[in-house]
């Protein structure tokens, strides 16, 4: 289903990354129980999924503070007063309780008008850009002239509650592992997308088209346990199918191009720059490739940051726009898919970056790079980026 836009700018982003790192080695070295057992290759996991590291958030730490933080960032970007937001949208699958609504937390501390629409919103992976989308929809209608969409996933429950069940689990066999590989690439991240009217934009990114695309067939292919709340101490585990999710996410994602260039009347060489959902390496190569488009123009962020969840393309889209991968009339295609089958696709004219993170850890991490990129730069030092502004 095609949305087109006149008015709509993504005006900044804000993001927060934890600072403690997690090797795929380390998470190996936690798996020797299982490895021995089945005699499993060291350095299967980076291997097959292309995740280097990932990040913890501390023990204890709710959605809500990050997500603070995160839309902070973001209106300290675009130099916004809180007052001007006429709806905050807190998307991310993590939540601190199953109510209230994680954004009244988020609202109250950010210190938002009591005029501004605040409610919660889950679509795995697709979260942050369906409430991107909506919050799109109010400003077209001219009900609000800005608004903020902002999560904060969480993996260290979800990684180490998958540890110690494929140590436990003595049944076990090579082929009945790969399940829960998937859960194992999981990493933490924060992101707030702040979008305005553009008679109020600094930045003039316009967002002037929307294409969606439901193969909900699909939808046993990967899924959690039963609903809980992270405020609740849950030990979650996924059951994932990552082959047929990916052959199945790849049809669904040619499908929805197909119809996103027709209406956009574009062509794969039309996009510039891509930002594809951050799941894993062949994921990644295999749908690039299935759209025809160049691997070289697509940011990646998975090596270091793994699959962040509604997070990953957002803070990928922030990465990339703060590396200046991004340039000034630069069309722009975010490529969302998530569990579901959902898949959703943004077409924008990128012109100027308010981007606004705290850059990671203490230790630096490599930039994110293209394919084509030789050697990826270091991050500077933390306490130079931790309040870094682009403007370009």
């Amino acid at each position: 289903m095609p949305m087109r836009y006149e008015d709509v700018c993504i005006e900044s982003l804000g993001y927060t990354l934890p600072e403690e790192v997690v090797t795929s080695s380390e998470i190996e070295r936690r798996l020797a129980p299982l490895y021995q057992r089945l005699r499993l290759p060291e350095g299967r996991l980076e291997l097959i999924s292309g995740v280097r590291e990932r990040r913890f958030w501390p023990v204890g730490t709710m959605p809500s503070s990050m997500s603070l933080l995160s839309a902070r960032q973001a209106l300290q970007a675009a130099e916004m007063s809180p007052a001007r937001i006429g709806a905050l949208i807190h998307a991310s699958v993590c939540r601190d309780y199953l109510e209230p609504a994680t954004a009244c937390s988020v609202h109250h501390r950010l210190g938002l008008p009591p005029s501004c629409i605040v409610y919660d919103l889950s679509n795995a992976c697709l979260g942050l850009l369906n409430g991107m989308v909506q919050i799109a929809n109010m400003i077209e209608l001219g009900q609000i002239e800005a608004g903020i969409v902002v999560g904060s996933e969480g993996s260290r429950q979800l990684v180490e509650t998958t540890i110690d069940w494929l140590n436990a689990e003595t049944s076990l066999t090579r082929q009945s592992v790969k399940s829960a590989i998937a859960s194992l690439t999981i990493g933490s991240a924060s992101c707030a997308i702040l979008l305005t009217h553009r008679a109020i934009s600094r930045t003039g990114n316009r967002l002037w088209q929307v294409t969606t695309r439901a193969h909900t067939e699909f939808h046993d292919l990967c899924h959690s346990g039963n609903d809980e709340a992270v405020g609740s101490g849950m030990s979650p585990l996924m059951d994932t199918d990552s082959e047929r999710l990916l052959e199945e996410g790849i049809a669904t994602g040619k499908a929805a191009f197909a119809e996103f260039l027709q209406q956009a009347g574009w062509t794969p060489d039309s996009l510039h720059r891509t930002i594809c959902h951050q799941v894993g390496s062949a994921h990644r190569k295999r749908m690039i490739e299935s759209l025809g488009l160049n691997l070289d123009r697509d940011f990646s962020t998975l090596e270091w940051l793994g699959n962040t969840g509604s997070v990953a393309l957002p803070i990928t889209l922030a990465l990339a726009a703060e590396r200046q991968a991004i340039s000034g009339g630069d069309q722009v295609g975010l490529l969302g898919i998530g569990s579901g089958i959902n898949c959703l696709l943004c077409a924008i004219d990128w012109r100027h970056s308010r981007i606004r993170g705290n850059g990671g850890a203490e230790s630096s991490i490599p930039a994110p790079h293209f394919q084509a990129a030789k050697v990826p730069d270091e991050l500077p030092a933390a306490d130079s980026v931790r309040n870094s502004t682009t403007a370009r």
